[in-house]
Order: C-alpha cells, then sequence, then structure tokens
C-alpha cells in the first residue's frame, strides 16, 4: 500500500480509506517512498489520521536503500547521509558509521528527503559523489502530494546532484522490484497486490516485482496518464479509491472490462455505439483495455453527445 496519494495527502487523510482497509480483513504493508520519517514515526502518523498501523507493519525507502547499501561497501562503512535524522537513525542501526562531511572520508552517500536540508547539505554529498564512492537514493519521486498540492520531492533534490555530479545513483524504493518484494516477504503473502497513484513508481514497481497494481484516483496520475502509458506502466486494476477493495476484483480489472465497438483509423482510435450506462471508470477502463489492445493512445472525438462523459471518465480535458 503506497502512502502519499493513496491513503494520506500531507497531513491529511483521505476520505474512506481508512474504513476500506479495516473493511478488508486484509494484512496490509506500507510502503512509501517517504525517506524523511522512521517506520516508527511513519506509522504513528497513520494512526493519529486513523489508519491501524504498526512500525513492523512499515517498509520505507530509507530501509530499502540501507538494506542495498550492503552490496555495494563493507559493513561499518563511513556514510554521509544526505537526509532526514531518521535516515541516520537507519544507517547507525545497520552498523554504518555516519559522518557528516565529505572530508571525513566516506565510503557511501544515502540520499533521502529532508525537509530541513540544505544547500551545504547538498554540497557535502556532492564533494563525496564526484570523488567516486557509491550513491544510493531512497527515491526518485519528482515531486510529493500534500494537502496544498504537489510539492518538491526527493527525485527533485536528486536531479540537483545528479546535474553537478554528472552521476546517476542507485535507486532503491520504487518503482524498483526489491522493496515491494521484501514488503510481500514481511507478512508471508503469496498473491500480493500493490495499491498505488502514481505510474512511474506504484504501477511499475509493481510491474517490476511481477505483481498485479491497482491505480486509484485518489493522488497524482489519472485516466488521461494510463492512457498514454508505455507498458511497463500499465495498471492491471482501475478504481476511483480503496472503496474497491470491498468489491470483486474483476470489477476493477482492465482486462476485464466491457468490450466496446471500436476501430483505428490512422493510429486514432474511434468508438461507436457506446453503451447508455457506461461512465466514469466503468467507461474508462473499458476504452483503456481497446486502445491498449489496438496499440494506440489517441482518441477520436466522441462526440457532442459522449464529450461530456469521455471528459467525467478523466479521458478528456472539459
Amino acid at each position: 500500500m503506497d502512502l502519499d496519494g493513496t491513503l494520506i495527502r500531507g497531513t491529511e487523510p483521505i476520505p474512506g480509506a481508512a474504513e476500506a482497509l479495516d473493511r478488508s480483513g486484509l494484512p496490509v504493508v506500507y510502503v512509501t517512498n517517504n525517506a524523511s520519517r522512521s517506520p516508527g514515526q511513519t506509522a504513528a502518523h497513520l494512526r493519529d489520521l486513523g489508519f491501524s498501523a504498526q512500525a513492523s507493519d512499515v517498509m520505507t525507502s530509507a530501509q530499502a536503500a540501507v538494506m542495498m547499501l550492503g552490496a555495494h561497501v563493507d559493513a561499518g562503512a563511513k556514510v554521509l547521509v544526505v537526509g532526514h535524522d531518521s535516515f541516520r537513525d537507519l544507517a547507525r542501526q545497520a552498523g554504518y558509521e555516519v559522518v557528516y562531511s565529505a572530508d571525513d572520508g566516506p565510503e557511501a552517500v544515502l540520499q533521502g528527503l529532508s525537509r530541513e536540508l540544505t544547500w551545504g547539505d547538498l554540497a557535502e554529498g556532492c564533494l563525496a559523489i564526484r570523488r567516486g564512492v557509491p550513491w544510493v537514493a531512497s527515491n526518485t519521486d519528482t515531486t510529493l502530494p500534500t494537502e496544498r498540492g504537489l510539492l518538491p520531492g526527493n527525485g527533485s533534490l536528486v536531479a540537483a546532484l545528479r546535474a553537478a555530479t554528472d552521476r546517476d545513483p542507485v535507486v532503491a524504493g520504487k518503482p524498483a522490484a526489491g522493496v515491494l518484494r521484501a514488503a510481500a516477504d514481511l507478512v508471508g503473502s503469496r498473491r500480493p497486490l500493490v495499491i498505488g497513484d502514481r505510474l512511474d513508481t506504484d504501477i511499475e514497481g509493481a510491474l517490476a516485482a511481477g505483481m498485479p497494481a491497482l491505480m486509484v484516483l485518489t493522488g497524482v496520475h489519472g485516466t488521461a496518464d494510463l492512457l498514454v502509458a508505455d507498458a511497463h506502466r500499465r495498471a492491471t486494476h482501475l478504481a476511483p479509491d480503496l472503496s474497491a477493495l470491498a468489491a470483486p476484483p474483476e470489477s476493477s480489472h482492465i482486462d476485464s472490462a466491457p468490450g466496446l465497438d471500436a476501430r483505428v483509423e490512422e493510429g486514432v482510435l474511434h468508438l461507436d455505439g457506446l453503451p447508455a450506462a457506461l461512465d466514469g471508470v466503468d467507461l474508462a477502463r473499458g476504452v483503456l483495455r481497446q486502445a491498449w489492445r489496438h496499440g494506440v493512445s489517441a482518441l477520436a472525438d466522441p462526440g457532442d453527445a459522449a464529450r461530456s462523459r469521455f471528459v467525467d471518465a478523466g479521458l478528456l480535458v472539459g
């Protein structure tokens, strides 16, 4: 389960999300690319917003980054953390020596989101990275959904160091498959479902891990984004929100959407004779199914009678 944009927006819960999870009766692992909180802090924040969460239910991208670091440096290595103090705590708990300056001889750099990050922190990371040490980023989300709107995410800060060093980091969080497989292992899941709102992290990560993905329309990406998505970012399920967990899986399954009368002319999908009762996300799933089957992403103007239905489905801008 993704957090930002799926369960919460900044400091506010998405209406109905906690109740939907409780009603599902399913074991939940909260997987977040936000590395600015520890697992315990993340769980406490979720509990404050009405979710049933314990630290043992949380898998953060910072945890995944520390786990991955072992493939690049020896135990006890000196590590410079460009990020939150909770990230430094995770590194210490794993046995690494945390340093604060490039002059202290760090053998690796860990980078994660911190709202208190300064130019000086980025400068120390830049100097260490330019010396050639391994660089592991918790995630590369360019934006962070909040109650005020989209704010700069860790990916924006990673981009600054990428531009300053001409290097690319190893990325730990979604869309890397490892963090999701580790999350499934926490509860011994044999049939995990990844739920999220972002194509470039949640959905791409799920497909990389070989897991089905439910995309909810409560965060960053919408159905129009899904329509033009590359194959490695195509959700298997689509729903407005987490209320879908109370319905049979096929009701949100894109490949199980109603068949539509479709034809392709010059790379454009034409849909004729749309059922009058088909609208909203149901219509979106039907259109997505046909568009992907025909290998197109452009839709013909549906005409005045159906245009408002396509707008309501998020497939067209009103």
